[in-house]
């Protein structure tokens, strides 16, 4: 069986008049993510993963940033889209592990609508999808509340087909 490992990680600012898309879920904050699509940083992450694990690029390669096909776009159907080059390929996802890092909003309250979001587009259990946070303590972008950043790592196993 072979297997195949990916980490992405993805950067976005934060601004006033903009929603906050995390994980697939609207969070109601202060301020949003700044972004050519609805600038989701958790589902760039694991889209970034993905690609990554296979050799196919970045999400930008795929959904760039100057094709106004993608302009504010639900990163779910970006999600979606990743998740079908992957099963083209041959592979499945086995889990994601993923770690947000945001000085504010608390997204505790959210992490398991963003678990069943996200196993529901790639055709995981949520106990095989893993959110978690942390803050920069107050250093940095993200400590200042001017950006935020996720990592995401993919594996995936070979399942057959493509590839």
């Amino acid at each position: 069986m072979s297997y195949r490992i990916g980490l992405g990680v993805d950067f976005h600012q934060l601004t006033h008049g903009k929603k906050l898309w995390i994980g697939g879920i609207e969070i109601p904050h202060y301020k949003g993510a700044l972004g050519h699509s609805d600038a989701d940083v958790l589902l760039h992450a694991i889209c970034d993963a993905m690609l990554g694990a296979l050799c196919l690029g970045d999400i930008g390669v795929h959904f760039p940033n100057t094709a106004a096909e993608f302009k504010d776009i639900d990163s779910k159907i970006l999600l979606r889209h990743t998740y079908a080059l992957i099963l083209n390929e041959g592979y499945t996802l086995v889990n994601i592990d993923s770690t947000l890092c945001l000085e504010l909003p608390k997204i505790s309250p959210y992490v398991d609508r963003m678990r069943e979001t996200i196993a529901q587009i790639v055709e995981l259990t949520v106990q095989d999808v893993s959110v978690k946070a942390t803050t920069t303590e107050r250093m940095g972008f993200a400590g200042r509340e001017e950006g935020l950043m996720a990592y995401a790592t993919v594996l995936l196993k070979k399942t057959g087909g493509a590839g």
